[in-house]
């Protein structure tokens, strides 16, 4: 009965006039959707860096403090079985101890970045998922990852072994989660996407996200104590909407029907590092459009990341915030590479873009429905970039001043962005080994 009133209350919202940006896949915004979206929006600010600088000035830091004295720029992951090498930061901080699983919650320790507050599930107990199915929207089985995240309070989520998630529908997490695929080969594939809306303090680890699809919506829970009606989801693999401190790191993504990862509506504090992206179109949206203002306070670092195979264009496309692309390295692109519009802020700095043959698609960046007039004051600066096979950057506006730090060391040049990002996407982590 409490489903049938649901329904019959949207038709009586169809004609209210609420935003369909604000509402997102919203089909019911009721007064637990509109206290989240105005905590989101506040909390947003509180997490917004207003020295930026701060923030890149200590993740260079830290990359030279791990490559110094190391010189290998090769990149044979796949084949290689020698010991553990964690070739960055983020990676060193925990990666070769043979005691990860045991201590599986130093992992939140070691992000960098505008995401570098971020702890995820820290806090909480260990929910460990033992059934990959996804039947039942409203009332999710225990044992499953719907079930996972809508648990009140920090949780830490692990896999009991290896398994293919397909999601019904979108997957809508709550605050303070941690999914953690280490020691499991986990999927997720074929399925609706994962979205994080107005919530914050979310690490997403450690799983591959692929052939995500649109779904038809409906029924679904995103908490304990509440469910609501869901429009139609776009097929991202992961959506972050109006959310706050998040953490993305060591993600296969491929394939998706709309982004690898869309992040709009006012979202800051993030840290999307050590992903592999392969075989698509618009990889990341950052900034769902050109008359949300909300997303000035959008801050975020891309770090240690490989953009390869079959990719066309957005990595990222920025619209207002502040984007640190920091060792990344892009051995492919069809159209570009960093895009955007809006006068966003953009310091790439170290990292190696190899252009592809054709000869119109040299350039790396791309300014979209603006004149020269007017994306020339917007700063887009290249420090110690690699160019190969021809590409290029165009620079625009002012230098980014840094604030002077006493421990301020620039970023790793570009010669050695295939060593930052050897290790990518998704490990074969095993119980009782370094990772």
């Amino acid at each position: 009965m409490e489903v049938f009133k649901k329904i019959i209350l949207l038709w009586g919202l169809v004609f209210v006039a609420v935003s369909p940006i604000v509402k997102a896949n919203i089909g019911e915004f009721d007064e637990v959707w509109q206290t989240r979206a105005k905590e989101a929006k506040r909390a947003a600010q509180f997490a917004y860096e207003p020295n930026p600088d701060n923030v890149t000035n200590d993740l260079n830091s830290q990359t030279h403090e791990v490559l110094e004295g190391h010189n290998d720029t090769r990149r044979d992951l796949q084949n290689y079985r020698g010991p553990c090498l964690a070739t960055n930061p983020i990676d060193r901080c925990w990666r070769c101890d043979p005691n990860w699983a045991l201590n599986r919650k130093k992992l939140a320790t070691c992000v960098l970045g505008f995401g570098r507050k971020t702890t995820g599930g820290m806090a909480g107990p260990f929910y460990v998922v033992t059934d990959p199915s996804d039947d039942d929207m409203v009332n999710p089985k225990p044992g499953t990852i719907r079930h996972a995240v809508i648990q009140k309070g920090p949780l830490w989520i692990t896999f009991a072994h290896d398994m293919v998630i397909k999601l019904s529908q979108e997957l809508i997490m709550t605050s303070d989660k941690t999914i953690d695929g280490r020691g499991a080969d986990v999927h997720f594939f074929g399925g609706a996407q994962i979205t994080l809306q107005f919530v914050q303090n979310v690490i997403i680890h450690g799983v591959h996200i692929h052939e995500s699809i649109p779904a038809s919506g409906g029924m679904i829970r995103d908490a304990v104590d509440h469910f609501g009606i869901r429009t139609i989801s776009d097929g991202d693999g992961i959506s972050i909407f109006g959310s706050h401190n998040i953490w993305i790191d060591h993600i296969s993504l491929s394939r998706c029907t709309d982004g690898l990862i869309d992040v709009i509506q006012g979202s800051t504090a993030i840290t999307i590092s050590n992903c592999h992206l392969t075989h698509h179109n618009d990889v990341f949206l950052f900034g769902g459009s050109d008359s949300n203002t909300d997303d000035k306070v959008m801050q975020i670092t891309v770090a240690f990341n490989h953009f390869g195979q079959g990719l066309v264009q957005r990595m990222p496309r920025v619209r207002w915030g502040y984007v640190h692309v920091v060792n990344n390295d892009y051995t492919h692109w069809l159209m570009y590479a960093i895009g955007g519009s809006k006068q966003p802020t953009i310091l790439s700095q170290g990292n190696r873009f190899i252009a592809p043959p054709n000869i119109a698609s040299k350039e790396v960046t791309k300014r979209e429905y603006a004149p020269e007039s007017e994306w020339k004051s917007w700063s887009w600066r290249s420090e110690n970039d690699l160019m190969m096979n021809g590409a290029f950057f165009v620079q625009s506006g002012s230098p980014i001043i840094r604030l002077s730090r006493q421990d301020m060391i620039k970023g790793k040049p570009g010669t050695y962005a295939s060593r930052l990002t050897r290790f990518s996407g998704t490990l074969s982590c095993v119980i009782g080994k370094p990772c």
